[in-house]
């Protein structure tokens, strides 16, 4: 095979044809192609000169989507090419109309049924929640049937890394919290004379609910999100099949544990966020408005009732399993590829994180005249 000739263009002004020489082929323009050079050549050409293409020695189809795409993807108004040349074109022409479909303009019906197929996006998730709770309430009762045989490492270990291993974080978050909250009312109970006020209104608000919804959101964006990612890739790996052709409940070894664990740690959580809290609050208390520490310690009992401590804790069980089974539903609808798991994974944080604010709301509404 003769060695190949680097491609060009000769623009002849006086016929006012533009004559391709040499090989317009991949190698040709691996090899010998100057690019600068063959730019500037096109350029010269003018829209609406005619085009001589048998002059071209090889044509493959990356040196035909090159001539088509300076044509504007049309054919030029006169030219010559070779028959075989003409078949090579016609494909890269035929091929080229294959373009993305011009983007619809905006109409009712498209909205409507954008929001319908939301509606039903929605109500298939909560279908396959309700029967996560269904499937975890069976779970529990095999478990008390047959203690014996329940995955109690699993829940050690998920009490772990789920409870103990929060405990900094949490901390430091309602510490600031609390400094934060203790400074900003100090400023206004000052105009009033009514600083020792600021015990009742630090002790109802973050015991009641700051520090349960500062507990659970953090859990939430820690350990729901580690809860999807972790049976995601099972997912990925196919241990999840795998368990289903060994005949082992994906409900009693992967969603009881964590269920269960989250809801024997988050009201320990909740409550040492609090009380982190307190300690900041009571700090800044003392340095804004002299309340020394002994005196909230002694009059926090008797501003705050010991039934919104309950009511916390409670509701911290619930935020606990919601969390859990929010994680797993996510995560047990990971399809088997990297795309669906980092999807699942920030699906299940928004989602458990709303659905902890909407449950702190329904409770607040419930339990309006509790410890209040």
């Amino acid at each position: 095979m003769p060695p190949s000739l680097a491609p060009s263009v000769v623009f002849d002004s006086a016929a006012g044809r533009a004559l391709p020489k040499g090989d317009w082929t991949a190698a040709g323009f691996a090899e010998r192609a100057d690019w600068r050079r063959l730019e500037r050549e096109l350029q010269a050409v003018p829209d609406a000169s005619a085009w001589d293409l048998t002059g071209i020695g090889r044509l493959d189809y990356v040196g035909a989507q090159i001539l088509w795409r300076h044509w504007g993807g049309a054919w030029p108004a006169s030219y010559e090419v070779s028959d075989a040349h003409r078949e090579i074109l016609s494909h890269v022409e035929q091929y080229s109309q294959c373009e993305k479909p011009a983007k619809p303009g905006w109409h009712p019906r498209q909205q409507i049924d954008q929001l319908g197929m939301l509606v039903l996006a929605g109500c298939s998730h909560l279908k396959e929640l309700v029967e996560l709770i269904g499937q975890l309430l069976l779970d529990f009762g095999r478990l008390l049937r047959r203690p014996q045989r329940a995955p109690w490492r699993d829940v050690s270990g998920h009490l772990y890394s789920m409870g103990a291993t929060a405990l900094p974080i949490t901390a430091l978050v309602g510490f600031l919290i609390g400094v934060v909250l203790a400074f900003l009312m100090a400023l206004q109970l000052r105009q009033f004379g009514a600083e020792s006020f600021i015990v009742n209104i630090l002790g109802i608000s973050l015991i009641r609910e700051l520090g349960p919804l500062l507990a659970a959101i953090l859990v939430a964006g820690r350990s729901g999100s580690a809860i999807t990612a972790q049976i995601g890739v099972m997912r990925v790996n196919e241990e999840l099949d795998a368990m289903q052709v060994m005949g082992i409940s994906h409900g009693f070894r992967l969603v009881l544990p964590r269920a269960l664990a989250l809801a024997v740690a988050m009201p320990l959580v909740a409550v040492w966020t609090t009380l982190a809290a307190l300690a900041g609050g009571m700090l800044a208390a003392d340095l804004t408005m002299g309340i020394t520490p002994a005196y909230f310690a002694q009059a926090l009992p008797a501003a705050v009732e010991s039934a919104n401590l309950w009511l916390a804790m409670g509701k911290s069980m619930v935020f606990g399993v919601l969390i859990a089974l929010i994680g797993c539903h996510w995560g047990l609808r990971v399809e088997p590829n990297t795309q669906s798991l980092g999807q699942g994974t920030t699906a299940s944080v928004v989602s458990a994180i709303t659905m902890v604010i909407i449950v702190d709301a329904v409770f607040a509404i419930l339990f309006k005249d509790v410890g209040i």
